[in-house]
């Protein structure tokens, strides 16, 4: 993608030098115990040491968080320790932190998503009257978002609650080497696609969805499919804008559709379980979701972005 950097853009939030801490009931702001850095979901070693830790000054006895942990008490007339949302325990405040080292190629990525970021916002000022730009926060590791916290291994993630995009940047080395989708393209139609979600959230879709999941639990997941694969749509309008200002490089488009086809739910629970289970898809498969992203690039119509109104498939 033909790109220059435009500086750091005024919408960007750097979270990446805060490193999380668990801050005790009654501490003061900058105290607190850090949290382990390392990608991946559950408990780890460390993590229970650092909880043991915690339990400690909190005055609850260790042997009885070992009890929680397990499932069970280690003694008559013990109580399990309630693990709170992210395995930390309830009271503990999470608060950032400490520093971070960077690199040059990073920072050239950090340049890479402002300008990816400024370029898709300008297209919906144009095409959404009244537009209000969405924040992004870089982070690494962990975050603390108005949608709660939330770990690297989620994923990219808009919330609606305060309408921002979070990223660890991370992720697009396991888009490439994970999920075999390479290129700039690829990493510019992931925020694309998180930006499409805070379209949804101006224009009332997203809240609407919602009420509509709440009403009828059984739809919630078709209904989940037809939002994500509406932000694909979204991403590809974006996309068309790019090709008509000749930002496009031989290549590009491909990348954006082999990364729309990699987090497809199909081939995402091929990779985990070995097989598919259509029921449960919340984003839609990769064919879905090329076929979309496809639809915005041809059109360049937001309008063309109905996923609601066609037919399943």
């Amino acid at each position: 993608m033909k790109w220059t950097s435009r500086g750091r853009s005024q919408n960007l939030e750097d979270r990446r030098s805060a490193r999380p801490r668990i801050r005790l009931p009654g501490q003061t702001a900058g105290a607190g115990i850090p949290l382990p850095r390392g990608r991946g979901s559950g408990i780890s070693v460390g993590s229970i040491v650092l909880l043991l830790v915690v339990m400690w000054l909190l005055g609850v006895d260790p042997m009885e968080l070992l009890g929680a942990l397990s499932g069970g008490a280690t003694g008559g007339g013990s109580v399990q320790v309630p693990i709170g949302p992210g395995g930390f325990p309830d009271g503990a405040e999470v608060a950032p932190g400490g520093n971070v080292r960077t690199t040059p190629q990073e920072e050239e990525l950090v340049d890479f998503v402002s300008f990816v970021l400024d370029d898709v916002q300008s297209v919906w000022q144009r095409e959404l009257p009244g537009y209000a730009d969405a924040k992004l926060v870089l982070f690494r590791d962990w975050v603390e978002s108005a949608c709660g916290f939330a770990q690297a291994a989620m994923g990219p993630f808009y919330c609606p609650s305060d309408q921002k995009v979070y990223i660890d940047l991370g992720f697009y080395e396991e888009l490439r080497q994970r999920f075999g989708a390479p290129g700039d393209f690829a990493q510019a139609y992931v925020l694309a696609h998180e930006i499409g979600h805070h379209v949804q959230r101006l224009t009332g879709i997203e809240e609407r969805v919602r009420r509509a999941q709440r009403s009828s639990p059984g739809a919630a997941n078709a209904l989940s499919v037809r939002m994500e694969l509406q932000a694909d749509c979204y991403a590809g309008v974006w996309a068309h804008s790019t090709a008509r200002r000749d930002l496009l490089e031989a290549g590009d488009l491909e990348e954006g559709l082999q990364a729309a086809a990699a987090v497809g739910d199909d081939r995402i629970q091929r990779m985990s379980a070995g097989r598919v289970a259509p029921e449960s898809f919340t984003h839609g498969s990769s064919k879905q979701r090329m076929a979309w992203f496809q639809t915005g690039f041809e059109s360049g119509d937001p309008g063309a972005c109905d996923t609601f109104s066609a037919p399943a498939r």
